[in-house]
């Protein structure tokens, strides 16, 4: 079965692009991985192939024109216009708008569009990146050669040379805007009866469980009042969290533990309580929930938290409505 272009790029790892980018190089070697996000995974070079792309206009309305013939001899990267912003690194959460064209076709096959406006939250997270959760085209590391290293604000296209029976493919992408990584709302009255929150200056927070009985029911209070989309059922979020039992008040999972690199996920690949406190929410909230058993892990028997109310504390950085890639 032939895969359509967006999910040839869900298919792809860092290492795949790693080889295919150093076709040309001498031994035809990959760069060793690096080790500081300062540095270039992929560091797609401009090739013959997509210096010949032509682009008019932008954004999700541009038109890209690949002349008849082209070959891109391995993953090639032509930067149309340097923006002025901060360098793109691997950790960065940005704002983007894109197209992904076939290169025999000039068929528009992916955009933007089902993002807000036509801009999508884009994380560049090397680690799931390699290993998808979600077949996304949002998560593909095909965006990562394609934004690393340049500036924000930059018009960028990226040539993938055919593979197997799938055609070559080309990215057209914007890079708008560095994304705040802590909610950005205003900061509402603490709801009363529950965990008390106090942030550090970097947005961490400390959470202490009140006295008095474990709540029977999900409960949700809103910290800060974001103004961005609401979350929907279904969409893939991108999120900062701290998680701790009520028992003791000691943090179980946290995004903060993780160079606080916010994370990605379906909001139906959430145990129920995490899934109350996102959907209806709007991007830039930050939200306190507090979840018994029954909505966490209460049956999935033999967990260590099987038994135990939990308690996160949320900031919704995006949101994005998922379409499914089906296969032509």
């Amino acid at each position: 079965m032939r895969l359509r272009p967006v999910a040839l790029l869900a298919t792809l790892t860092l290492s795949s692009l790693l080889l295919a980018g150093c076709a040309g190089t001498p031994e035809g070697k990959a760069s060793p991985e690096p080790t500081s996000s300062s540095e270039c995974l992929v560091d797609a070079k401009p090739g013959a192939g997509s210096d010949a792309i032509k682009v008019t206009g932008e954004g999700v309305d541009a038109k890209v024109e690949v002349p008849k013939g082209t070959k891109f001899e391995g993953v090639e990267r032509t930067i149309l216009k340097k923006g002025s912003g901060d360098d793109v690194h691997a950790g960065d959460l940005i704002a983007i708008r894109y197209q992904v064209i076939e290169a025999d076709t000039n068929k528009v096959v992916e955009t933007s569009e089902r993002g807000v406006d036509g801009v999508l939250p884009m994380l560049l997270d090397p680690s799931n990146a390699q290993n998808p959760q979600i077949v996304d085209s949002t998560q593909s590391p095909v965006f990562i050669a394609a934004a690393e290293c340049a500036p924000v604000g930059s018009d960028i296209v990226l040539a993938l040379p055919g593979q197997d029976d799938q055609g070559a493919v080309v990215v057209y992408m914007q890079t708008l805007e560095e994304l705040p990584t802590t909610a950005s709302g205003k900061a509402v009255d603490a709801p009363a009866d529950m965990a008390t929150v106090k942030l550090a200056k970097d947005g961490e927070p400390a959470i202490s469980i009140p006295g008095g009985e474990k709540p029977t029911e999900t409960v949700v209070g809103l910290l800060k009042q974001g103004d961005g989309p609401k979350v929907a059922a279904g969409d893939l979020v991108t999120v900062q969290y701290m998680g701790v039992k009520w028992s003791d008040g000691t943090s179980f999972d946290s995004s903060w533990s993780r160079d606080a690199m916010p994370t990605q996920f379906q909001t139906t690949g959430v145990v129920a309580g995490f899934r109350k406190a996102l959907e209806g929410q709007q991007v830039g909230s930050q939200v306190l929930v507090e979840i018994p058993p029954a909505d966490g892990y209460g049956a999935v028997d033999g967990n260590e938290l099987q038994k135990e109310t939990l308690v996160f504390v949320v900031d919704i950085l995006g949101t994005t409505p998922l379409l499914a890639a089906s296969a032509e």
